[in-house]
C-alpha cells in the first residue's frame, strides 16, 4: 500500500528530504538553546559578569533566529510537498479510473470514487505533511532532550524515564479507541455522497411523488450518523490534552524538588554540582520531552485517520 502510495511522489521527493533535513535542524537549535541559557545563569547573572551575559544573550539570539528559519522554511517546503503529492494522487486515481474496465465501474461506485478523491486524499496530506515535519522532530527531540539531560543530572533525568511509558501507554489506548470509529466514518461518506447523488439525478421524480421530506429526513439521519461519530472520536482525542499536561507539572514539581535539594547540597559538596542555570535547563527538556510525546500522539491519531484512506487509495489506484 505504502509503496503504491509513493510512487505518486515523483517530484516532491526532493522537497521531502528537505523538509526532514529542516526539521532536524530546528530541533538542535531547540536543543542548544536552554544549555546556553543555563550557562548565562550560571556564568553570567549569578557571577555578575556582564560581559559574558552580553556573550550569551549574543548566542541565543543567533540560534533562537536559526530555528526561526529552519522552522519556517520547513513548514512553508513541507506544506507545499504534501500539497503537490495529494494533487498527483488525485491525478493518477482519475488517470486510472478512465481505464477502468466493466468490472471495475460495477465495483466502485461514483460516491466511492468522489470520496477517494476528495476526502481520502485530503487526509492522506495531511498525515503526510505530519510525517515529514511532526514524525521527525518529535523521536529526534526526545532522544536528543534525554541524552542532554542525563549529561546534566542523571539521578534527576531519571524522572523522565517514570513518566514517558504511564504517558506513552495511555495514549497508545486513545488511538485504539479512536481508530474503529474513524474506521466506520469513511464508509458513512460513502453513503452520504450516495444519498446526495441519487437525490439530485432523481430530483424531478422526488418532486412529483413529494418525497422531499422523506430525502430530507435521510439525508439528516445519515449526516447524524457521522457527526456522532467524529463527535465521539474527537472526545477521545481531546483527552490527549489533559494527559499530557497532568504528566508535565508533576515531572515539573518532580524535578523542582529534587532539584531544589540537589543544588542546597551542591552548596556543601561540589561533587553533586547542579546549579540553578542546570535545573532550568532540565525542566525546559522535561517540556520539550512530553510536548514532543503529546506530537507524535496527534501523529498517531492523524495516521489512525488516514489508514484507511490511504487503503481506499491504493484500492483505487490497483
Amino acid at each position: 500500500m505504502i509503496r503504491t502510495l509513493l510512487k505518486s511522489l515523483r517530484e516532491h521527493q526532493k522537497g521531502s528530504w528537505a523538509t526532514v533535513f529542516l526539521s532536524i535542524v530546528e530541533v538542535v537549535m531547540e536543543i542548544i538553546i536552554p544549555l546556553c541559557m543555563a550557562d548565562l545563569i550560571d556564568f553570567g547573572i549569578e557571577a555578575g559578569h556582564m560581559d559574558v551575559v552580553w556573550k550569551y544573550a549574543a548566542a541565543l539570539l543567533v540560534f533562537a533566529l536559526l530555528e526561526l528559519g529552519a522552522g519556517m522554511l520547513s513548514a512553508h517546503i513541507g506544506a507545499r510537498t504534501a500539497a503537490g503529492f495529494a494533487a498527483n494522487l488525485r491525478q493518477d486515481m482519475y488517470d486510472n479510473v478512465q481505464t477502468f474496465a466493466f468490472s471495475n465501474i460495477d465495483k466502485f461506485s461514483t460516491a466511492s470514487i468522489v470520496t477517494r478523491l476528495t476526502t481520502d486524499v485530503t487526509n492522506v496530506q495531511n498525515a503526510y505533511q505530519m510525517l515529514i515535519r511532526m514524525a521527525i522532530r518529535g523521536p529526534v527531540m526526545i532522544v536528543f532532550s534525554m541524552i542532554v539531560s542525563f549529561g546534566i543530572h542523571r539521578s534527576i533525568s531519571l524522572v523522565f524515564l517514570a513518566v514517558i511509558p504511564i504517558l506513552a501507554i495511555l495514549l497508545s489506548l486513545i488511538i485504539l479507541k479512536v481508530h474503529p470509529v474513524f474506521e466506520r466514518v469513511f464508509h458513512t461518506y460513502d453513503g452520504l455522497n450516495n444519498v446526495v447523488q441519487e437525490n439530485l439525478r432523481g430530483i424531478r421524480v422526488v418532486k412529483s411523488f413529494h418525497q422531499e421530506a422523506h430525502e430530507t429526513e435521510k439525508f439528516k439521519k445519515i449526516s447524524q450518523s457521522i457527526y456522532e461519530d467524529f463527535g465521539k472520536g474527537e472526545r477521545l482525542i481531546a483527552l490527549n490534552s489533559p494527559l499530557m499536561q497532568a504528566c508535565m507539572y508533576a515531572c515539573m514539581i518532580l524535578i523542582s524538588w529534587i532539584g531544589a535539594k540537589a543544588i542546597l547540597a551542591s552548596g556543601n559538596n561540589a561533587a553533586l554540582g547542579l546549579t540553578t542555570g542546570d535545573l532550568t535547563a532540565l525542566i525546559t527538556y522535561a517540556i520539550q520531552i512530553l510536548t514532543s510525546l503529546m506530537m507524535l500522539s496527534m501523529v498517531f491519531a492523524m495516521i489512525t485517520i488516514a489508514s484507511s484512506s490511504a487503503r481506499r487509495i491504493a484500492e483505487l489506484l490497483n
